[in-house]
This record gives structure tokens, C-alpha cells and sequence, in this order.
């Protein structure tokens, strides 16, 4: 089947209940790759930041200090590379036409992810109604004279996201929403889902590891939203 098909072929749930549709972005809208990861591709420190992601899968390092140790590498971040590591990461297809048919069944969708937050709110522009990130520090958009290196200021732990957040943040959006938590879908894959899977009544596990293949409701492997979106039936 086309994967225009699995939105096209979805009517519209009239006065059904909303639901909303959490969406992780790491692994998840993003195929095999990590918003750190594209930036660091850009900066040339790849290696790097490659092995701080597996110390932090190793649970050896907590997301404040990953961040910390992510912004040390980072000296000469600026907007404009962020923007380029954006544009050029490998996203999955039919992201924009899922948020867009989601809409229009009077659903909402929404990012939750512990990457920065001036990475993770570029999505809005492809139509997720909410994004959220970890506050790292914001970037410039470009030093001036070379007068100043990222971060301009420390990394505040306070400000970055852990897996227990996106609970957190989603109840807090199922209130802005007017959305019941039992009407909620979880999209991810990977242990930072966990805890969020665990308290939905609908997920879908994205390429995803042994840490929340259990849990999932359905299971998709493959670089096209609109197939997994698709494996979710419509509310009765």
C-alpha cells in the first residue's frame, strides 16, 4: 500500500474523543540518528558525542551531565549550524502529513524530547501543535568576531528533561488540550519512553529497542510516519 493510503483511507472520527499523539524525536522521528548527533556531524565531533550517547544508554551518565559535556564540545555552535544540522538530518517521510491528517480529525500532536529545546521547537513549523525540549543553553547566531564561544552561560540541570518529565509534560498537555489521559498514543524507542509507555493506553514502538518493545500496543520498523501512524485503529 501507498503510504499516502493509511492517512487517506482514515475518516475523519466526527465526534469521537480527541486524542493526543506524543511524538519522542530522537530515534523516533528522527531514523537512527539523535538531534546531538546531527549537530555534532556539523561541528566535527561526531566521535564524540557518539560516545557520550552510549554512556548515557549505559545509564553511566544523567541527562544534565550529558548536556553539560555535549555544550564542552560545542564551542563554536551557532544558530546557523543548528539550522543546517536540522535540515539535513534523516528524518522519517510523512511527518508534515501525519501532524496535518491528526489535525484534522480534531486530534493534537505534540513533540516531547530530552534534546535542546532550540532544536526540538523547529518542529512547530511542520505543524505539532506543542514542543517540548531540555533548556540547554540558547545559541547565537553568530560569534561575533569570534569574541564568543557556546555556551555563553552553565548548563542549569533544572532545565533539562529526564524520562520522568515527559509523564509529566504530557499530563500537563492532556489539561491544555482537553484531552483525557486515556486518549493519549505514544510514539517512541528507547528507554527514555519507557515510563511514558507505561501509562498510556497506546503506543507505538518506532525502531526501537528491547526497552519498550514490551510495552508497545504495536510495533513499526521502517523510515515512513505515515506507516506507523497507521497502525493505530481510530478511537470507537
Amino acid at each position: 500500500m501507498d503510504p499516502a493510503e493509511h492517512l487517506s483511507a482514515r475518516p475523519a472520527p466526527g465526534r469521537r474523543r480527541p486524542r493526543l499523539h506524543l511524538f519522542d524525536l530522537d530515534g523516533t522521528l528522527l531514523y537512527g540518528s539523535a538531534a546531538a548527533v546531527e549537530i555534532a556531524q556539523q561541528l566535527g565531533v561526531e566521535r564524540e558525542i557518539r560516545a557520550l550517547e552510549g554512556a548515557f544508554a549505559r545509564r553511566e551518565l544523567t541527562p544534565p551531565q550529558f548536556a553539560a559535556r555535549a555544550c564542552a564540545l560545542w564551542a563554536e555552535l551557532t544558530d546557523e549550524i543548528v539550522e543546517a544540522a536540522f535540515a539535513g538530518a534523516p528524518w522519517l517521510a510523512g511527518i508534515r502529513e501525519v501532524w496535518e491528517q491528526i489535525r484534522a480529525n480534531g486530534e493534537h500532536c505534540a513533540v516531547i524530547s530530552l534534546s535542546p529545546d532550540f532544536f526540538v521547537r523547529r518542529l512547530r513549523d511542520w505543524g505539532a501543535d506543542a514542543t517540548h525540549g531540555s533548556r540547554w543553553p540558547e545559541v547565537p547566531r553568530a560569534m561575533p568576531n569570534g569574541s564568543t564561544r557556546y555556551p555563553t552561560r552553565p548548563v542549569d540541570p533544572a532545565g533539562i528533561l529526564s524520562p520522568s518529565s515527559k509523564v509529566k509534560i504530557a499530563q500537563e498537555l492532556c489539561a491544555q488540550f482537553g484531552v483525557a489521559p486515556r486518549d493519549c498514543v505514544a510514539y517512541g524507542d528507547s528507554l527514555s519512553d519507557a515510563e511514558l509507555f507505561a501509562t498510556v493506553p497506546v503506543s507505538v514502538a518506532v525502531n526501537a529497542d528491547q526497552h519498550v518493545r514490551s510495552l508497545a500496543s504495536y510495533h513499526y520498523a521502517g523510515r515512513d510516519l505515515r506507516e506507523a501512524y497507521g497502525l493505530v485503529p481510530l478511537p470507537r
